[in-house]
């Protein structure tokens, strides 16, 4: 909502203006206290912006003046009361079933993977899917700033941020929850969003020590930004490193980058699967498996949008697959069968 006449509604991934009206901003900031309070939260001159959990797990964002200058409004992200699978995906055209096959493998054998995409592209709902492929019996911690996974498993620990009071204290960091996390005995730890610098070292540090198999998101356009992004997360918030150390620590602990993003259309699709290979002296070094071809509209199962094809690389990591079980035939990454039997019989 941005402003009383201004109520704008998504639906298949655009936004349309509604019929909706408010009589004025005042009735737009009772909605926005009646919303907010029963939460425990509050919004005021001097706490102009809030951000919370609806019962039903709908995330609510407010900003009002001197914050908002043209009056206040409200942001509601409602979730699907339907768990979406990667069949799901597939039928939508997100992806293919090679990719989702490919991946739920990646989460299987414990590769750390990082969901890449801007705003409303998907990612959450990725990393909920991706979530649900690792084994029952493991232990396995979410940390959120606004709790909005929902993981079906059993053995699971959910643990939420919180704001500072009014007087600036009790605040609860991403970075606290993910330090404290470590002392839990986690198989596995899934932040949402690392956005700061410290939180993205502990998660770094934890994928680094034993904690395989651990995923999370970052707002980035392209896996390149991505990693470009994690490394200046880290030396935005103070950490004393050189440049190459911080690299080497990100080669080191990332195995996969998942692009997901939104397109003009609407819709919403995985646009590239890459492997982080290692270092090259002060590069990381970027291997694309999957990639999305704009030219190509008929690959996809549902015949609808670019097609993600594979790129006739395979990853590097391939033997962590084959050790947990998962052989896959050279024709998922783009080999050409008939090309590679004449070379043999000719030899």
């Amino acid at each position: 909502m941005n402003a009383p006449d201004q109520v704008f509604i998504e639906r298949a991934g655009k936004l349309e203006l509604s019929d909706v009206t408010f009589p004025d901003n005042r009735s737009i900031m009772g909605l926005i206290e009646s919303t907010i309070l029963p939460l425990g939260r509050r919004v005021d001159a001097n706490s102009p912006t809030v951000d919370a959990r609806l019962p039903d797990g709908s995330r609510v964002n407010a900003v009002i003046p001197p914050a908002a200058i043209d009056g206040p409004n409200i942001t509601i992200r409602k979730f699907s009361k339907e768990k979406l699978k990667f069949e799901d995906l597939i039928r939508l055209g997100s992806l293919t079933a090679d990719i989702a096959e490919f991946m739920t493998a990646c989460v299987a054998s414990r590769l750390n993977i990082l969901v890449s995409g801007g705003t409303g592209s998907g990612k959450t709902t990725l990393l909920n899917i991706l979530s649900g492929a690792r084994p029952e019996v493991e232990r396995i911690i979410t940390i959120e700033d606004a709790a909005e996974l929902d993981l079906h498993q059993i053995h699971r620990i959910r643990l939420e941020t919180k704001p500072p009071d009014a007087d600036g204290s009790g605040e609860i960091s991403i970075r606290h929850l993910v330090k404290n996390s470590l002392r839990m005995r986690p198989d596995r730890i899934i932040v949402s969003e690392v956005r700061g610098g410290e939180a993205l070292d502990n998660m770094l540090q934890a994928m680094n020590t034993g904690h395989d198999g651990s995923l999370t998101t970052v707002h980035a356009n392209t896996p390149r930004d991505a990693v470009s992004r994690l490394e200046t997360l880290v030396l935005l918030s103070g950490f004393d490193l050189p440049l190459k150390v911080v690299r080497e620590q990100i080669a080191s602990a990332l195995d996969l980058i998942v692009q997901q993003a939104r397109l003009s259309d609407g819709s919403r699709k995985i646009t590239s699967v890459t492997e982080v290979v290692g270092m090259e002296g002060e590069t990381i070094i970027l291997n694309e498996i999957f990639k999305i071809d704009q030219r190509n509209h008929n690959g996809t199962e549902n015949g609808a949008g670019p097609a993600i094809v594979p790129t006739g690389i395979r990853p590097m990591f391939e033997p962590k697959l084959k050790a947990a079980g998962f052989n896959f035939p050279p024709e998922l990454f783009g080999a050409d069968m008939v090309t590679l039997n004449a070379g043999r019989k000719r030899r």
